[in-house]
């Protein structure tokens, strides 16, 4: 019953999870192995993590099945700019907390992506469901 009633919410938070691993893996991959710096890689990473999101979200989470144009252009403008907003708050954090205020070591810099990273997956949440693919009401 528990899984059941709390479903969108339980696979949200596996998306959610598996998009935070896609983004730490790709900006730890961009920025320690490629050598590309902080906030690029965070850009970089953001990008990767986003095109994962949106197909995970619209299909599993929300079951987003429309077929007409118009509102896959909807969803996808939307889940972008919302993307977009959540982007630079975790790059502002990212690049605050490691570049000025010392989060330098490997450790602390993960820290921050993780703690960075929940912030913006309730953000996201909130606005996937409340206005990205939200389901039209029945009349």
């Amino acid at each position: 019953d528990f899984i059941k009633k709390h479903k969108e919410i339980i696979l949200y938070l596996i998306v959610g999870g598996l998009t935070t691993v896609v983004n730490i893996a790709s900006y730890f991959v961009f920025a320690n192995v490629c050598g590309i710096p902080t906030v690029w890689s965070n850009i970089l990473a953001w990008a990767v993590s986003v095109i994962f999101a949106f197909v995970t979200n619209k299909l599993i989470v929300f079951e987003s099945r429309s077929r007409k144009a118009s509102r896959l252009i909807y969803e996808i403008v939307t889940f972008f700019l919302a993307r977009v907003f959540s982007g630079v708050l975790d790059t502002f954090v990212v690049w605050l907390f490691v570049d000025h205020l010392g989060f330098n070591s490997n450790i602390e810099e993960l820290i921050v992506k993780i703690a960075s990273n929940v912030i913006v997956i309730i953000i996201n949440y909130i606005l996937s469901k409340l206005i990205i693919f939200r389901k039209s009401k029945k009349k």
